[in-house]
């Protein structure tokens, strides 16, 4: 397979101004290095890539002196630096130089939004661009293959998901160690670094629930009760697992329609490999009972990607009503309202009788293996 080009790589070379930051954020193992080693590549003036875990690293820029940084950045129009989270102090360190070192590019990584937002986001404010590079969508890896491919390697993406190295391996039995190797070394690694969480079981006890949970709402205090572990607790952990860009919740869509839920939520994975790998579950499609929610959680997905790297400003939910009334996906986009229903047999059931008449603005349409494409 041909080198895949990520949809992000042209905002982000565009974001690299003088005297600012741009900050890319995601997953491990997602291609964050890469895609910056690609864009240094393509940089035509000298350059400098650091990596946070390395000690001559952390030795070079632990002095934070304007003179310490104009002495290390001296020619350079371009500082990288991968896993920027390791390094103390980074948001002040990162503001310092493009305050005071003229002309200077910065690009820094990070698998962990929170440890490096709340490191660098208060000393960054309105020096630095974010950016969420996830594993790969389908439409960048569409680069590659053409459609009867793309149909074909359906069900590998929806058992075995997107990872760049997963993408690109042809061996399943590969995959699953892959996969297996990503839950075990390095998916809890971020979590289990901040203060206070040290319970690893636990964690991956809560993704395992989780997994079995996806396309469902979600009680803390039922998830709280089957861990042993508090409803605050539980909270706590989802939240953490969300900012490592592991899962992600979808709130209930409701203009205050006295019948709609409000206050629930769902919570779906990033990666469907992922999700599987927690629980083991690598059987094909037609041997399993969840491709419902694994369907659903692959295209829920991919409209985020997609969403993302067109920087399109939607918004995301699910609806449902107290008697059972319910639709999969709503899109807001301004005043626009979009609603899709998410099968993976042939059924195409109409439109809610209750969202028709609260919305009678909104679009609908079901969203099945023949038409997905066209929305991702």
């Amino acid at each position: 397979m041909n080198e895949i080009e990520r949809n992000l790589q042209h905002k982000i070379k565009n974001s690299l101004k003088p005297n600012k930051v741009v900050m890319i954020f995601g997953a491990r193992r997602v291609g964050k290095t890469v895609l910056m080693n690609q864009i240094v590549k393509q940089f035509e003036d000298k350059s400098l890539i650091l990596n946070g875990e390395d000690y001559d690293t952390l030795a070079l820029l632990e002095n934070r002196s304007i003179g310490n940084y104009r002495n290390l950045l001296n020619g350079i129009a371009l500082l990288a630096i991968d896993e920027a989270q390791h390094i103390s102090d980074i948001g002040a360190k990162l503001k310092l130089m493009v305050d005071e070192i003229q002309g200077i590019r910065i690009i820094v990584s990070g698998s962990s939004s929170f440890d490096l937002f709340n490191k660098s986001g208060e000393p960054l404010v309105g020096r630095a661009t974010p950016f969420h590079l996830t594993a790969f969508s389908q439409a960048e890896i569409s680069q590659t293959e053409n459609l009867m491919q793309t149909r074909q390697n359906l069900e590998n993406r929806l058992i075995y998901g997107s990872y760049p190295e997963v993408v690109l391996m042809n061996n399943n039995e590969e995959r699953k160690e892959y996969l297996k190797n990503i839950v075990d070394a390095y998916l809890l690694k971020d979590i289990l670094m901040v203060d206070g969480i040290k319970n690893a079981s636990k964690m991956k006890e809560l993704l395992q629930l989780i997994s079995l949970q996806v396309g469902s709402e979600v009680s803390y205090e039922e998830l709280g009760g089957k861990l042993g572990m508090s409803k605050n607790t539980v909270e706590k952990y989802l939240d953490l697992l969300s900012k490592t860009f592991v899962i992600y919740r979808l709130g209930a869509f409701s203009r205050n329609l006295r019948k709609e839920i409000t206050k629930a939520g769902k919570w779906y994975f990033y990666d469907t490999g992922i999700r599987n790998a927690l629980i083991g579950a690598y059987n094909s499609l037609a041997l399993r009972q969840d491709v419902g929610a694994l369907w659903e959680n692959y295209l829920i997905g991919e409209l985020l990607k997609k969403n993302q790297n067109e920087n399109a400003g939607k918004e995301f939910y699910f609806w449902r009503t107290y008697d059972g009334q319910e639709i999969d996906l709503v899109e807001i986009s301004g005043d626009d309202i979009s609603a899709l229903e998410l099968k993976w047999g042939n059924k195409t059931p109409g439109v809610p009788q209750a969202f028709s008449t609260a919305y009678p603005q909104a679009t609908y349409q079901v969203v099945n293996r023949k038409n997905y494409l066209e929305f991702i």
